[in-house]
């Protein structure tokens, strides 16, 4: 197939995912090449030859061609909010909103939701084709869907979903379900830490669009909340890494002084004016 960027930009204008679909072709993404590198590190994801992969709400499809090319047998790509909705003409209003502050629906309320025809789907498809992919696609909502149907898999990567769920701990325990057993998950996920309370599990909630101005975001969990999210869901052997915490980048108490007001000054003032560090954290827990 020969195609362009030029080509590729007039059939799908709005990327979220870089894939690099020749070495000199990469999709022009909101999450740079970079960005998606770091992450797919940070991940830590174990050796996938030979495994099957389900990848909840896959979107461009990054990390389930990667998990691909790191040589998984078997690939599912499920997605069903983002594929549902025109993701271009969305976050062209997205970003006039940013700059005139008016507020606009999440994606599933606005004139932009058209799930019979799937527009969003179209970089996912664009991508697979030219990439010569084996990944199945599968158009379904996880919360809703026969998870029976969908069956058990050795790798379930759930990346930036957990934060969108109206009912985070029934999400986890609908994860559990599809794991195989000794099987593993690999949660993403915004998350938050407040000084001087991390030993205990706490989640902030968003009522409207407090974070990103996205009115689909609910709830960002500190660590000991994923943690213990995965441990009530059934799953054991649970580690969470957490990536950029403001929270390990500020040492104490060496230069505590200095530390702490360099913490204070990054942190935003969450629910009861308490300093609220965010950060992207993962969790890997372990079927039993």
């Amino acid at each position: 197939m020969d195609f362009t960027l030029e080509t590729i930009l007039k059939e799908c204008p709005e990327w979220f995912h870089s894939i690099e679909l020749s070495p000199t072709v990469i999709t022009p993404g909101r999450a740079t090449p970079e960005k998606l590198r770091r992450q797919l590190l940070l991940l830590r994801l174990p050796d996938l030859r030979g495994k099957s992969v389900l990848d909840i709400g896959a979107y461009d499809g990054y990390f389930s061609f990667a998990a691909e090319k790191l040589g998984a047998r078997r690939v599912v790509a499920l997605d069903h909010y983002v594929w549902s909705a025109d993701m271009a003409a969305y976050m062209k209003d997205w970003r006039e909103s940013k700059q005139n502050g008016k507020l606009i629906p999440a994606p599933h309320e606005s004139r932009h939701w058209r799930p019979d025809e799937l527009p969003g789907r179209k970089p996912f498809d664009l991508a697979r084709k030219i990439l010569g992919s084996k990944v199945e696609p599968l158009v379904g909502d996880f919360m809703t869907m026969d998870l029976a149907k969908l069956g058990r898999f050795d790798l379930v990567l759930f990346l930036g979903v957990l934060y969108h769920m109206e009912n985070p701990l029934l999400a986890m325990k609908r994860v559990r379900s599809v794991v195989a057993p000794g099987g593993v998950v690999v949660v993403e996920t915004e998350a938050m830490g407040v000084l001087g309370l991390r030993s205990r599990p706490m989640c902030e909630f968003f009522p409207g669009r407090e974070l990103n101005n996205d009115a689909s975001n609910w709830w960002s969990p500190n660590g000991k909340a994923v943690e213990g999210l995965c441990r009530a869901a059934g799953f054991c052997d649970v580690t969470v890494f957490k990536n950029r915490s403001l929270s390990l980048k500020y040492g104490f108490p060496r230069r505590f002084a200095r530390s702490l007001g360099d913490f204070l000054k990054d942190c935003s003032k969450g629910q009861f004016g308490l300093p609220v560090a965010r950060y992207r954290a993962v969790a890997h827990a372990r079927a039993a």
